[in-house]
């Protein structure tokens, strides 16, 4: 796992907004101006998340195919994927250690 690539995920997901944005698109790929719509952001301020986006590499843009203005953005699921493996290997860490504590507790009570 590249860790810069989770510290920029991580980074870039800080954010509620982006959060919001993030959970918008997996439903469906969305245009800039309908995220600034239903996160009832100005379109200025939508646009910087979605280049922190872009640029960590959460999300990804698409030009509509009649009007090259329009942008189309969608998640690329490789970011999620390797938070997801980070994420489950933490979590089985602290299960052993946690499971090593309630052992030790176990062992010097009796």
């Amino acid at each position: 796992m590249n860790e810069e690539s989770l510290g920029r995920t991580l980074a870039a997901l800080a954010d509620p907004n982006r959060r919001r944005v993030v959970d918008l698109l997996c439903e469906r790929p969305r245009r800039a101006g309908e995220l600034a719509k239903a996160t009832q952001l100005p379109f200025p301020a939508m646009s910087r998340h979605l280049r922190a986006l872009r640029e960590s590499g959460l999300v990804e843009e698409d030009r509509h195919a009649l009007d090259a203005r329009v942008r189309i953005y969608r998640l690329r699921q490789e970011p999620m994927s390797e938070l997801k493996a980070w994420l489950e290997q933490t979590e089985r860490l602290w299960a052993r250690q946690l499971g090593a504590f309630k052992a030790h507790v176990q062992k010097t009570r009796k």
